[in-house]
Formats: structure tokens, C-alpha cells, sequence
């Protein structure tokens, strides 16, 4: 059996390190022993991630790493990884530390018990009070944009079994949104609590005009009328963001290099 990791890295030059050490202790101590490799996608934020990523590889022979020509984002940054990992069973997790390590295991556990798809959910949150709000309006707004379930928290913190992955590469789209694919893809979804940790280090580089694009792709993927849930004037506006998106973004994205 064989596991792939793989993680957007973002202007996460302080963590990175402390992350592959707390990463590499975990895997090596699964009560399943498993073979595995890591991603690395540099989603190009012109610090020296990308430098430490290469020294990384030299000593770590199971660390791959990518890097983006521009910022992509988040999903194409792990749809990057999709298109070249090789393992049985994908994890996908943020480079902050915010995602601990140690739960990789039990998520394996409920793939290998017959799950498609296994989420996260955070049982307490070290986020400020404004992500907190604004995580729950965006589980309000998935929730009846893309029909899941409430209580199913999309987090960024999943694995999937290989042949969901492989269907989800097949879309090509700049704007993709993993998350509305996988939900089409397979109702055998289930999610565990795990402990939200602090982030290691630095702030959060998420965006107001980040989660704009994000509702913009779960919009696009919608089967109901996004009429129903925005008014006229605020939908002119996110078509008006996505137009400009689709101008600035052509390609979901683009390597300007890799370490294999």
C-alpha cells in the first residue's frame, strides 16, 4: 500500500521545516506499514520555500517537489499533485501546521474500511472570531450550493482513494474546486474529528478575494440557480470576478520545475 501526501506550500518559509519533521515522524510510526511520498507544490510566493524544498528533497528521497509558475491557489496547487502521484490512498493537508500529522492514520483507517472520501472536522478551532464567521457562512453557502449535508465540513484536510483522484483530473478546468467533483463522484463520504492546532508560524495568507473565488467555483459547479441564495447585484459582481479571473488565469497550472 502506498500513500501520497500532498501539500500547497505559500509563503511557509518558518514552517516548513517543522512540518517534514513532524510529517516523516508520523508516517514512519503508522500501526500500517505503508510506502510513501510527499508533494511539495510551491504555489510561487517568492520567498525561499522553494530553495528549502530543493535542500529537502537531497536529504529525504521520498519528498517530490513542485513549483508554479504564479500563484494558482490552493486547489490547483493540489490538482498539480494529483496529476503526478503514484500512491493507493492521497492525503491532502495546508503547509501551517494547523493540520496535524498524526490523524493521517485514522483517516487511512476509515478509507481502507470502505470510504471513497474521508474529511476533517475541527473540534476546537484556534482560528480568530472573523474565520470562524466567516467558516460558517461558507459551510452555509456549500451547503446549499453544492447539496451536502450541513454537519460534512469541507476541509482542505481529506484523503481519497486513487480512483476518485483519477476522475478528478480529468477536468481541466483554471477554476477548479475539488470539493464539488468529489461530492458528485461518490456519496461513501464520511469525516473525523481531529484537534485544530495554532499555526506554527506567520499569519494566514488567505484572502477576501481568495473565498470570493472559491464561492465563484462553487457556484459555477452548482446544479441549483445561483439566483436562489445571491441577489441580482452581488451575482453581477462575482460574474464580473470570474471574467476577470478567467482573463488573468488561463491554465489550471503551469511547472516551471520539479526535483524528479
Amino acid at each position: 500500500m502506498k500513500v501520497s501526501i500532498i501539500i500547497p506550500v505559500f509563503k511557509s518559509e518558518l514552517i516548513i521545516d517543522q512540518l517534514l519533521k513532524e510529517l516523516l515522524e508520523s508516517l514512519t510510526s503508522l500501526s500500517t506499514p505503508v510506502s510513501y511520498e510527499i508533494f511539495l507544490v510551491n504555489d510561487n510566493g517568492l520567498d525561499t520555500c522553494w530553495l528549502k524544498i530543493k535542500q529537502l528533497v537531497k536529504k529525504h528521497p521520498q519528498i517530490k517537489g513542485l513549483a508554479l509558475d504564479k500563484n494558482y491557489g490552493q486547489h490547483n496547487a493540489v490538482m498539480a499533485g494529483f496529476n503526478f502521484c503514484s500512491g493507493d490512498y492521497i492525503i491532502t493537508m495546508d503547509d501551517d501546521l494547523q493540520h496535524p500529522p498524526q490523524y493521517i492514520g485514522p483517516i487511512i483507517e476509515k478509507l481502507l474500511q470502505g470510504f471513497d472520501v474521508c474529511y476533517t472536522n475541527y473540534v476546537n478551532r484556534k482560528h480568530a472570531f472573523w474565520k470562524h464567521l466567516v467558516s460558517w457562512i461558507n459551510n452555509i453557502i456549500s451547503s446549499h450550493l453544492l447539496n451536502k449535508p450541513y454537519k460534512l465540513y469541507l476541509s482542505s484536510f481529506r484523503g481519497l482513494k486513487r480512483n476518485i483522484m483519477m476522475q478528478i483530473i480529468k477536468n481541466k478546468s483554471n477554476d477548479i474546486y475539488i470539493d464539488s467533483i468529489i461530492l458528485k463522484l461518490s456519496p461513501k463520504i464520511t469525516s473525523i474529528p481531529i484537534n485544530h492546532q495554532t499555526r506554527f508560524q506567520g499569519q494566514s495568507t488567505y484572502s477576501f478575494s481568495k473565498l470570493i473565488s472559491l464561492w465563484l467555483n462553487m457556484a459555477k459547479d452548482s446544479a441549483a440557480r445561483p439566483f436562489r441564495f445571491f441577489s441580482f447585484f452581488f451575482l453581477f459582481f462575482l460574474l464580473f470576478f470570474l471574467f476577470i479571473k478567467k482573463i488573468k488565469d488561463i491554465e489550471q497550472f503551469k511547472i516551471i520545475e520539479k526535483t524528479f
